[in-house]
């Protein structure tokens, strides 16, 4: 690796818009204050132009003096001089949610990708909340059963951005009772950390490859490197998933996570 990142914020949905606002306003300082050129990416979203809207006046609330809404509804749009220009002049970049397959299918492999990549690798900050918080990995979740127990056949994934390493992330976790699919996805490549991060929380990932919890609820780490046995390559589809051995943390706001060791951190 050895080439400077920029901070990763990845927020599991729902994040408080109205009210303190922490999460937001932590996004807008690593993308630099008041004086950050913030591009919304809102290719997540059918509804783009409304969610574009909403999140500019957050963070013009919030005191940020420039915002661009990066609509990239097509792959022409992702391969315009137009949509590269503006991504270069931005200092960070917010994806929305909706459907990140729509992200990786619009945006992979395009200029606008290529832009984005190596300002990110320059140390530009990218935040995604949602569904831009599940493409931010190599790998994403696309779907799977929510409120039910793990079964192999329920969980669909795909290549992602590939901004942060390693990792599978699941969003709207808690309140979506996504866990089950999770540790299937961990137990299927183990190597693998699964981070399910709850509404209105966020993870800060920096270069040094650690991050620190933002926000009001919790986010839960699978560890599935010391993973004795799974039955996930012998299952009849619809069979329950059997795992013994899979290390689970569940952390909150002071806490984080040294992504190299793989260490529960007391941050505060």
């Amino acid at each position: 690796m050895g080439k400077r990142k920029g901070d990763l914020i990845i927020i599991g949905g729902a994040e408080d818009k109205y009210g303190e606002k922490r999460i937001l306003e932590e996004v807008l300082e690593a993308m630099g204050g008041q004086d950050a050129r913030i591009g919304i990416i809102t290719t997540a979203s059918e509804r783009s132009a409304e969610v574009g809207e909403e999140y500019r006046e957050v963070f013009s609330r919030l005191g940020a003096r420039n915002v661009d809404i990066l609509d990239l509804k097509t792959r022409d749009d992702a391969n315009s001089q137009e949509y590269a220009d503006r991504i270069r002049d931005s200092t960070g970049f917010f994806f929305t949610g909706g459907d990140q397959l729509r992200i990786t299918s619009i945006l992979g492999g395009s200029r606008a990708y290529r832009e984005l990549y190596y300002s990110y690798r320059q140390g530009t900050a990218v935040a995604g909340t949602s569904a831009g918080a599940s493409a931010m990995s190599g790998t994403m979740i696309v779907e799977g059963n929510s409120n039910d127990a793990a079964r192999k056949c329920t969980l669909k994934m795909a290549p992602g951005l590939n901004f942060l390493e390693g990792v599978i992330i699941d969003q709207h976790f808690d309140q979506r009772g996504r866990l089950g699919r999770l540790l299937c996805g961990v137990a299927e490549n183990p190597g693998i950390l699964g981070i399910g991060i709850d509404e209105d929380t966020a993870i800060r990932v920096f270069p040094e490859e650690y991050f620190e919890v933002l926000g009001s609820n919790a986010v839960t780490l699978i560890d599935g490197s010391n993973i004795k046995s799974s039955n996930v390559s012998e299952t009849n589809p619809n069979e329950i998933l059997a795992i013994s051995s899979a290390e689970i943390h569940v952390l909150s706001k002071g806490y984080g996570f040294d992504l190299k060791r793989r260490e529960v951190l007391r941050l505060h």
